[in-house]
């Protein structure tokens, strides 16, 4: 295998890599990836004394290198932010955890609070996915909007459970609601 193909698993890898990590910042994954961040660093350390002739390997290279040098330190920071409780998914958690336990639940998360922790992380992941800007996106607010409409949904369907659901439609996410039998 030449260095050009080589190269080329190396960018799969990283793309693979940046995936796994938005995973394991949204919650979807448990832990985070790093026996393919050490995969992927060990392949970038490959080349470094190796004289790459061809300039276009040579800045495809180079490039795939400082974007996970760059990454490394994003993924740094986000994971010091989630360490000291500063990382917006954790604190939208930590809210609902102490919500809980005003209420007298004993800090374990009520279903209808975890299914909402659910369609945030869903909506957030469908605005990525659409290529739309989570920054300004208040997980706070939309769990006290949600909460107050399933509130007013079960009473105007008389039901005893309203469930949301991520959907895009015309290219943006929407969140929809339907009564839950």
């Amino acid at each position: 295998m030449g260095i050009a193909e080589e190269i080329m698993i190396f960018e799969e890898k990283l793309n693979e890599l940046v995936r796994k990590y938005e995973q394991y910042f949204l919650g979807l994954e448990k832990r985070e990836p790093l026996k393919l961040l050490e995969e992927v660093d060990k392949t970038a350390r490959k080349y470094v004394g190796t004289t790459i002739v061809n300039t276009m390997v040579k800045f495809k290279y180079n490039s795939l290198v400082a974007r996970l040098q760059s990454y490394k330190q994003y993924w740094n920071r986000i994971n010091r932010q989630i360490e000291e409780g500063r990382y917006s998914r954790d604190k939208f958690r930590m809210g609902m955890h102490q919500h809980n336990q005003e209420l007298g639940n004993g800090g374990s998360a009520s279903p209808a609070n975890s299914d909402i922790d659910g369609v945030f992380a869903q909506y957030i992941e469908a605005r990525k996915a659409c290529n739309l800007g989570t920054e300004g996106i208040n997980p706070e607010s939309l769990k006290s909007t949600l909460l107050n409409q399933k509130e007013s949904l079960r009473h105007k369907h008389n039901c005893s459970n309203i469930e949301f659901r991520v959907v895009i439609e015309d290219g943006k996410p929407k969140i929809k609601a339907r009564p839950k039998t």
